[in-house]
């Protein structure tokens, strides 16, 4: 950007004020160019050297659902050869009472040691018909619950169900084995 150059009155000002700024996060500081200071005959102002902790603790990597499982789940689950442990049925409930259920539902499952979860969430809406939807508003929030819920590490991945177990109106969750410890 073009714009006037400063005198050296505000090009003094200008370096204290840079000289004073504190960075928000212990991050590499963004270089003056004392050059250009002491062109209009202002102090070059200090380095600011960031204090960093000598080790950084890494958070732990949360595991949340994944897009894609190994070839053979996805060819089983595709041709309806996998049937579900348990069923959770959230088709008629509301909103509130359907992430109860869910939030339920998970947890006597990982409990059980389920593999396989039918989850009925209802048919999505038609695209023809009319916004706001009347229909599918809990299969359009089932995603957010899962993936900001309390079992959402459990969960290995979300797919849609075959015709045969609800098709549209139905999704499989496959919950992570549990390893013995």
């Amino acid at each position: 950007m073009a714009g006037r150059r400063l005198d050296p009155g505000e090009a003094a000002l200008w370096a204290r004020v840079v000289a004073a700024v504190k960075p928000l996060h212990a991050a590499r500081p963004v270089p003056v160019a004392p050059v250009a200071m002491a062109k209009h005959g202002a102090p070059a102002p200090k380095p600011v050297r960031a204090k960093l902790p000598a080790a950084l603790p890494v958070p732990a990597k949360a595991r949340t659902p994944g897009a894609t499982l190994d070839a053979g789940w996805d060819r089983r689950l595709s041709r309806g050869l996998v049937s579900p442990e348990s069923t959770i049925d959230l088709h008629g409930h509301t909103l509130h009472s359907a992430h109860l259920l869910l939030d339920q539902g998970l947890a006597r499952a990982i409990q059980r040691g389920d593999r396989v979860l039918l989850l009925v969430t209802g048919k999505p809406p038609r695209p023809e018909s009319e916004r706001p939807h009347a229909r599918g508003a809990i299969r359009a929030a089932v995603g957010d619950w899962i993936l900001a819920g309390r079992h959402a590490d459990r969960v290995a991945s979300i797919r849609p169900a075959h015709p045969r177990h609800g098709g549209q109106g139905a999704l499989y969750l496959i919950l992570r084995r549990t390893r013995p410890s």
